[in-house]
């Protein structure tokens, strides 16, 4: 007796293709985390490419997906992994001096979700307007310095004005550029998928 399997569906595959997107995003932010840059503004704190992988995760994946995929992030470079800033790795960095970058970074990802996606669900990347696109890399970005900010001050013990210079308003022109690669990126037709 034998058992016929060529219609069976273990797993959705519309659930199947977002987790892995969603854990490409999560692997894309650790690898960001790699790209550094001197920053001539805030001599304390390098420029990473990974605001650009949650602005991505955002736009891409929607707020649900891109909110998960950086939990994912997190996840997994909490338990060993070496994705964070420099390959640094394990919980004491979400608790450190730049924690509270880490963790705004899902919620900062869910947030450029629903504003360039207009909701909770996910449209097509082709329909989203450039202006939702920049308004939520924007409120990520308040999202990311907020939480960083309340880090440095918390963990620091740096005064507000203090956690602005250094922890926001240094990086401004960096999130600038991030902003228009993640546009460039989500309106590239390299994207297409066939």
């Amino acid at each position: 007796m034998s058992t016929r399997t060529e219609n069976v569906d273990l797993v959705d595959q519309e659930l199947t293709a977002n987790l892995a997107r969603a854990a490409m995003l999560a692997a894309l932010v650790g690898a960001f985390a790699y790209v550094s840059f001197p920053n001539p503004v805030s001599p304390a704190a390098n420029v990473t490419l990974q605001v650009l992988g949650v602005f991505l995760a955002g736009a891409l994946l929607g707020p649900k997906w891109g909110t998960a995929s950086l939990v994912l992030y997190l996840a997994a470079g909490s338990l060993g992994a070496p994705i964070f800033n420099g390959g640094a790795a394990g919980f004491g960095h979400l608790m450190g001096a730049t924690g509270g970058y880490l963790l705004s970074y899902p919620i900062a990802a869910g947030l450029v979700g629903v504003v360039a996606h207009g909701g909770l669900e996910t449209t097509a990347r082709e329909q989203i307007p450039v202006w939702r696109l920049v308004a939520g890399m924007v409120a990520g970005t308040v999202v990311i310095y907020a939480l960083g900010m309340a880090g440095l001050m918390v963990v620091v013990g740096y005064s507000l004005p203090k956690a602005f210079a250094v922890g926001a308003v240094a990086f401004i022109p960096a999130e600038a550029v991030k902003t228009v690669a993640a546009i460039g990126i989500v309106r590239s037709d390299a994207l297409a998928v066939e």
